[in-house]
């Protein structure tokens, strides 16, 4: 008798005639991903009725979460939407985030082992004839309000608040490993420098194995990004372009501009689903940095099951990403004996 009367309309009669493309095109994900989701974390967010009220059940928890994620709409235009409290969408929003990064990111979102690293480098060596190459490098700008403590350290070259969102992707596009919420202000190369991608693969333990001589030289495994990136053995990055590039530099240059084209996309197609990155996300800093990490793993999710992207999701995304602060070449000459080989390979004609 106290609890105040919503309707739930929409979410109990529009959204169950939904056609399998009408229910992507409005969460996202297809229908059977979004079961997969629900089974996975009906064990930790699921409630049970009470003798002075009945649960919000586990489906339409999931699909207030989703939806806030994927429209990046106001608490309370959802709560209208699917008849609940205000509060009731912030502890769904909260609640699934909290799951999915305890249960479905170890299984996601997961550093590859030794048979995965070497399916990756297959894939790159057939498909941009990149060898060794096991995974694309790249940072990207999440819009936020400026929060309440030190909001200065926030404020990135193109004149707004954000957080630094580093991730490696694989051959597919999947991301395998994510760092986020350093501050907009931070340079891509410091990001990495105090990530804990860093601190795993400098003693060349993880991608020195199955190691292979390119033009005289010993190549193990390596990553590869964008010139803002400090060269190392396990990370290549492209020949800063003064103008007086050799033809075997400009060669080179556009294989590792063609090969690190998947996370380019990849970033694409993360905005395009999740519309929450795109737009500024006016939650609270810690819960800004979960949501985003869990789109991160809800866009692995939805590229293992093969749920189709549409087009369009890319037509509405806009580029926000600030200028390429690049370091000069001779910051740092690791990996320059690497580089070197793999540009004559690039030019010997006969791979």
């Amino acid at each position: 008798m106290w609890a105040y009367p919503r309707s739930d309309h929409w979410w109990d009669t529009i959204v169950p005639d939904f056609t399998p493309l009408q229910f992507m095109q409005n969460f996202r994900v297809s229908p059977e991903s979004f079961e997969y989701i629900c089974s996975q974390v009906k064990h930790v967010m699921g409630k049970r009725n009470t003798n002075y009220r009945l649960c919000v059940p586990i489906r339409k928890r999931v699909a207030i979460a989703i939806w806030k994620l994927a429209t990046g709409s106001e608490y309370r235009t959802i709560s209208h939407l699917f008849g609940v409290g205000l509060s009731t969408v912030f502890n769904c929003v909260q609640e699934f985030c909290n799951t999915v990064i305890t249960v479905l990111l170890p299984v996601h979102l997961r550093f590859p082992d030794a048979d995965k690293l070497l399916e990756m480098a297959t894939f790159f060596n057939n498909r941009w004839r990149v060898p060794q190459c096991v995974g694309a490098i790249d940072g990207s700008h999440l819009p936020i309000l400026a929060p309440e403590e030190y909001p200065r350290d926030y404020f990135n070259r193109k004149g707004w608040h954000s957080i630094v969102l580093q991730a490696v992707v694989d051959c597919k596009g999947l991301f395998w490993d994510v760092c986020v919420g350093y501050p907009g202000s931070v340079h891509d190369a410091r990001v990495l420098r105090q990530s804990h991608l860093w601190e795993v693969l400098s003693d060349g333990e993880l991608l020195g194995q199955n190691n292979v001589t390119i033009s005289g030289c010993d190549v193990g495994y390596y990553l590869i990004g964008d010139p803002a990136y400090p060269m190392q053995n396990w990370l290549m990055k492209p020949f800063s372009d003064t103008g007086r590039l050799t033809p075997e530099q400009h060669t080179y240059n556009y294989r590792l501009s063609s090969a690190r084209s998947v996370v380019e996309m990849s970033f694409g197609r993360l905005k395009g689903r999740w519309r929450c990155l795109l737009k500024r996300n006016d939650c609270k800093l810690e819960l800004s940095k979960k949501m985003a990490l869990t789109c991160c793993v809800l866009h692995n999710i939805c590229e293992e099951h093969g749920d189709n992207f549409t087009e369009e999701y890319l037509h509405r995304t806009v580029n926000i990403q600030p200028p390429v602060q690049t370091l000069p070449e001779h910051a740092n000459t690791e990996g320059a004996d690497i580089r070197a080989a793999l540009m004559m390979h690039f030019n010997s004609g006969n791979e």
